[in-house]
């Protein structure tokens, strides 16, 4: 199996997961050009994809399906209330119908040799969801744009090889920066991102001994850093060490960028 973020970050986001006869995307929240040249940097053509699934309708996760929609012929796969928000919107009328195909919460779908399992998630959009892309005993993860996380969250990342889980803002530089006061709210809400803090939290709960790669991902543009991320997570988990059996510095933790991909994981 392998995994790779093309993009990840609140400008867009695009994660490629596939086999070596199955190849999908989840979110296409850049460019067509930006998405096929992310392809062919792995020897595939847009031509290649066998489907596109969505975790919503943020413009930041679909922003670049009209013209995809327009130069391929991949189905896309998405909740029935993300499918239904997005087709209000009039860019996307154009796409045909027929195209989406839905999908539910704990509701497997197999495509060709993977198996993709959509989980729940707290966030403000109309159904979204997260994904576990299973291949064999193998498992990658993607957990973004979540307010909060539960018992059920975390049985769902158990037993991942690969997580992309979000680290989405630091709540200081969120507290003291220039967004209005609605939106701080809107975010810091049980419906809006995970914080540096919670995302250690959570990621100190679903630790194995298989894990190959671990990636802090949708970091904001203005209240986060990469730097400040990778360490407010790593210090959350070495508190937690006894608790958790890990050694810290041991764990494969990453950053995935909005600009460029995250390592091919491959296993």
């Amino acid at each position: 199996m392998r995994f790779q973020s093309f993009a990840s970050g609140s400008s867009g986001n695009c994660i490629y997961a596939g086999s070596d006869t199955t190849h999908l995307l989840l979110d296409v929240g850049i460019s067509r050009k930006r998405t096929v040249q992310s392809l062919n940097n792995i020897g595939l053509e847009l031509r290649d994809i066998d489907g596109i699934f969505l975790t919503h309708e943020h413009s930041d996760h679909i922003q670049g399906l009209p013209m995809i929609a327009k130069q391929s012929d991949m189905p896309i796969y998405a909740t029935r209330g993300t499918i239904a928000a997005i087709r209000q919107m009039p860019k996307f009328r154009e796409i045909d119908p027929e195209r989406f195909i839905p999908v539910r919460a704990d509701e497997k779908v197999r495509v060709k040799d993977l198996t993709i399992n959509p989980m729940t998630i707290s966030h403000d959009a109309a159904e979204p969801v997260g994904y576990r892309i299973l291949y064999g005993r193998k498992k990658a993860c993607i957990c973004t744009d979540l307010g909060c996380y539960n018992d059920y969250t975390v049985e769902c990342l158990k037993d991942s090889d690969v997580v992309l889980l979000e680290a989405n803002h630091d709540v200081n530089m969120l507290q003291v920066g220039p967004y209005p006061y609605p939106l701080k709210q809107r975010i810091l809400g049980k419906f809006g991102h995970l914080s540096n803090l919670t995302s250690g939290e959570l990621l100190s709960r679903i630790l194995n001994g298989h894990m190959r790669g671990i990636l802090l991902g949708h970091l904001s543009k203005e209240n986060n850093l990469p730097e400040l991320a990778y360490e407010t997570v790593r210090v959350e988990l070495m508190s937690r060490e006894k608790e958790i059996g890990w050694h810290v510095d041991e764990l494969p933790i990453g950053v995935a960028s909005r600009k460029e991909a995250s390592p091919m994981f491959e296993y």
